[in-house]
């Protein structure tokens, strides 16, 4: 087995595993949290003006959906995600609404697209690849020249301190709880450099970063089912035994007490709009 393999089976075996089912099952409470991020991208499409749309990483389909809708059927759609059953529930989604929005369970980084796309866009879905160079390579061959790219993605850590309250709080208590480590994952778009040259090294040019601060919020009743299910906490949480999942539940659930406010909790998410287009095929691909 090759190590791109290898890495490919471990982020298959997360997102068709305990994380990918959670995220399906409370697809409602992060699309409610992530609701800002969706309508900054509809936003970008309005803007670019494409016709046919991929969203990378696209999870249950809030953003596509909601791309789709924008154009009244004449934006053609497409999500992409490596998890089944968030492909499932997308399908679902889309059934439900008579949307015209389609969805392929692959891999973006191997799978073989049709030139044809005119703008990428993805919400928290490119920070996981495994080969991102071979991801945004791929990618490229997958879109017209002089396509458009929008990419949402969190900045550092640091400046997204709610995204580590549960494993910051639950340390102390349950050391299982994995550390973060540079590679795929949440903050792996955070170093604008790094990803300038994965993009360009792509064939993707005028590569541009926005900071963007995103006001978002769920119902406080919903914060023990986030910090329980989602994330590395949510991911292990279940290999405690009783007493300490009570502990660190209630260790946990104190430390995102500065975020309650009253029967919403909010935060503030700390994110780069990660802009550039496709460059011209000859020579590079």
């Amino acid at each position: 087995m090759t190590q791109l393999k290898a890495k490919y089976d471990e982020q298959s075996a997360v997102w068709n595993g305990v994380a990918g089912h959670a995220w399906a099952q409370e697809q409602d409470l992060i699309n409610e949290a992530f609701k800002p991020m969706e309508d900054r991208l509809v936003e970008e499409l309005w803007t670019v003006g494409a016709a046919k749309v991929l969203d990378v990483g696209c999870g249950t389909g809030a953003t596509t959906l909601a791309l789709s809708k924008m154009g009244h059927g004449a934006v053609e759609c497409v999500g992409i995600d490596i998890s089944q059953e968030m492909i499932a529930a997308a399908r679902a989604r889309a059934a439900a609404r008579q949307s015209t929005a389609q969805f392929v369970c692959a891999d973006a980084q191997a799978h073989a697209f049709a030139a044809t796309f005119d703008m990428i866009v993805s919400r928290f879905g490119v920070m996981f690849f495994d080969e991102p160079g071979s991801a945004f390579l791929n990618l490229r061959r997958a879109c017209r020249d002089a396509a458009q790219m929008r990419l949402l993605v969190f900045r550092t850590a640091s400046e997204n301190p709610f995204m580590t309250t549960a494993e910051r709080a639950a340390a102390p208590l349950f050391p299982a709880v994995p550390v973060r480590v540079d590679g795929p994952g949440q903050f792996a778009f955070a170093d604008t450099a790094r990803v300038r040259a994965i993009l360009e090294a792509g064939g993707w040019t005028g590569v541009e970063f926005q900071p963007i601060d995103f006001e978002c919020s769920f119902p406080s009743g919903k914060l023990q089912t986030f910090f329980t299910r989602l994330g590395p906490l949510g991911r292990i949480l279940h290999e405690a035994d009783a007493d300490t999942r009570t502990r660190i539940v209630t260790s946990v659930r104190a430390a995102f007490e500065p975020y309650v406010d009253g029967d919403r909790v909010r935060f503030e998410a700390a994110c780069w709009m990660v802009s550039a287009r496709a460059g011209i095929q000859s020579g590079m691909l």
